[in-house]
């Protein structure tokens, strides 16, 4: 499986897969296709801050893959004839971690707390006995220099992985997994919350809540002094975005 077929949804371009296809996908490519790939898992706040901001529009449109994260994306092209499927970040982290072991895969984990990356890595190894974890690092918050990105990117390399695994929230996750993907020969995947919820320091939502495509209502219960403009006025604009750029 080389490639995945594609359609635009607000001028942005998502693989048309499901779950195991898009996990299947980033195995093969990531251990025996062409290397230095960066893949972002977007949902409609994605699309939204891409209406109004031109560098991040850039990264996702020339990205070696987008899966639709967000149920809303899904379920706006059902009226298509090419709907997409969601396929959710901590889902794809998840699935590849068991997948991948088949394929030898080599994983490495870029952001969240250290406390976080130490529950994850011991919960990752407990559940999928023989997954590699090559490596982890919790990278400042603050804006790094030259020489900590340097010093950061000689220690992954280091490890020589097949997939680094970006967790440092949208947009910084995804010009991250960019930047990493055209210095080093490895697949770099923006991949949200998936640090979290995999580590169990954060809930999930319920699956039926995630089915009916209220999720995002789910985590803005959870977080609402942080997601609030997010969700709420993001939503407003990936509306926008897709009447205004079409399906």
């Amino acid at each position: 499986m080389t490639t995945l077929p594609v359609r635009k949804v607000a001028d942005i371009p998502f693989a048309i897969a499901n779950l195991r296809d898009a996990s299947r996908w980033l195995c093969e490519r990531s251990k025996t296709g062409r290397r230095g790939g960066h893949v972002h898992l977007l949902n409609s706040y994605s699309l939204a801050l891409a209406e109004t901001n031109a560098e991040f529009r850039e990264c996702v449109r020339t990205a070696t893959s987008n899966f639709p994260d967000g149920k809303p994306i899904s379920l706006i092209t059902k009226i298509t004839s090419r709907p997409l499927s969601q396929v959710r970040g901590p889902s794809v982290f998840e699935r590849v971690m068991d997948d991948g072991r088949r394929y030898g895969l080599r994983h490495y984990l870029l952001g969240s707390t250290p406390e976080t990356l130490e529950l994850l890595v011991s919960s990752l190894r407990d559940r999928y006995p023989g997954v590699e974890i090559v490596g982890s690092m919790s990278p400042p918050f603050s804006a790094m220099s030259p020489r900590e990105y340097e010093s950061q990117d000689r220690r992954i390399e280091d490890t020589n992985p097949d997939i680094v695994w970006v967790g440092l929230g949208t947009p910084k996750q995804d010009f991250e997994a960019q930047r990493l993907a055209t210095a080093g020969n490895f697949f770099a995947v923006a991949v949200g919350a998936a640090f979290d919820f995999s580590a169990g320091t954060k809930k999930e939502a319920p699956r039926w809540i995630t089915a009916l495509g209220f999720e995002w209502l789910f985590r803005l219960a959870a977080e609402p002094k942080r997601l609030w403009r997010r969700y709420l006025i993001g939503n407003f604009v990936f509306l926008y975005s897709v009447i205004r750029r079409g399906l």
